[in-house]
């Protein structure tokens, strides 16, 4: 393929989302991810939440957060824990040493738009801390491995973030 034609869109498997975590793990957020989550994002709304094929076997839900210096609105697919009738995120980026952007844009600008299943809801976006964050990622921990995977492979402390809906949201 010559380097002036676009690089297509990988397939909306399993594979397509290892390939995601291998790059993600290597060096961070590039072009395959931005292509998996648009994929991702695209075929989520057009299914009513529901992911095709073998990517059915994961919890994804879309979260749009506020830019923290462009304010422009973003949307990244993300894997989810419920737990005690709340809904979890981890700021985990595959264990790199830096936390995602989209955290750094909650941390900013904390109400966020949560789209799970076919629901779309207003939250406030919740950085635990403390006993309460290690009693989450604990539980987050046993029902998603990876999430403790991703800690051991960092030193910084894996943000864990409670989506509480908005009343009226």
């Amino acid at each position: 393929m010559a380097d002036t034609e676009p690089t297509p869109d990988p397939p909306l498997a399993m594979s397509s989302i290892n390939a995601m975590a291998a790059e993600i793990q290597a060096d961070g957020v590039g072009p395959v991810t931005e292509s998996v989550n648009a994929s991702l994002i695209e075929a989520y709304r057009a299914n009513n939440g529901e992911l095709p094929g073998d990517l059915a076997v994961g919890r994804f839900l879309l979260l749009t957060t506020t830019g923290a210096k462009s304010g422009k609105r973003r949307t990244v697919p993300l894997g989810f824990v419920r737990t005690e009738g709340k809904t979890f995120i981890l700021a985990s980026l595959g264990g790199r040493p830096e936390n995602p952007a989209w955290y750094h844009n909650l941390v900013a600008n904390p109400i966020v738009t949560v789209e799970l299943g076919p629901d779309t809801y207003e939250a406030d976006a919740v950085v635990l801390q403390g006993d309460e964050r290690d009693r989450i990622f604990e539980i987050c921990a046993r029902k998603v491995s990876n999430f403790g995977d991703y800690q051991r492979r960092t030193s910084r402390i894996i943000p864990v973030i409670e989506l509480r809906p908005r009343a009226g949201g």
